[in-house]
C-alpha cells in the first residue's frame, strides 16, 4: 500500500510553484549518512516507497533508514478519451513536493562504504537528482 495521507482537508489541490530551496528538512538530523535532492520536483508515494524498499533490502538488518519525506500533495488525473470540460479530475496518485537541498533518506548503523552503495541504489529510484551527504558533528 501506497503512502498517502490519513485524510486531508481538500480531496483535491492546485498545482503551485517548485520554486527556491528548502530552509527546513536540508540537515541529516537522525541517522550519519543521508541522500539530499539537488534540484526541485514531485517525488510520488511509489517512487518514495521503491527507494525504501531497495534500501531495506540491500541493507538486510543492518542499520537503520528514515524516510524524510512524505506525500501530502494530491495530483488529479481525468480518464482517456474524455472530452474537454465537465470539471477537474479524481485524485490519482500522492507525490511530496521536493525543494533543493531536502533531504530524502537517512541511514545509520553502516559503515561509509555500505552506505554509499545503499544510497546510491536508492538514488536510482528517484525522478530528481541527489546526492550524498554525511552529518557534520559540532
Amino acid at each position: 500500500m501506497p503512502l498517502m495521507p490519513k485524510r486531508v482537508k481538500f480531496r483535491k489541490s492546485q498545482r503551485g510553484k517548485c520554486q527556491g530551496k528548502a530552509t527546513r528538512g536540508n540537515r541529516v538530523s537522525f541517522g550519519e549518512y543521508g541522500l539530499q535532492s539537488l534540484e526541485s520536483g514531485w517525488i510520488t508515494a511509489r517512487q518514495i516507497e521503491a527507494g525504501r524498499v531497495a534500501a531495506t533490502h540491500f541493507l538486510g538488518r543492518e542499520g537503520k533508514v528514515w524516510v524524510r519525506i512524505f506525500p501530502h500533495k494530491s495530483i488529479t488525473k481525468k480518464p482517456l478519451e474524455t472530452r474537454m470540460g465537465k470539471g477537474k479530475g479524481e485524485p490519482d496518485e500522492w507525490v511530496a513536493v521536493v525543494k533543493e537541498g531536502t533531504i530524502l533518506y537517512e541511514l545509520a548503523g553502516v559503515p561509509e562504504d555500505i552506505a554509499r552503495q545503499t544510497l546510491s541504489r536508492t538514488a536510482h529510484k528517484m525522478p530528481v537528482r541527489v546526492r550524498l551527504v554525511t552529518r557534520r558533528h559540532i
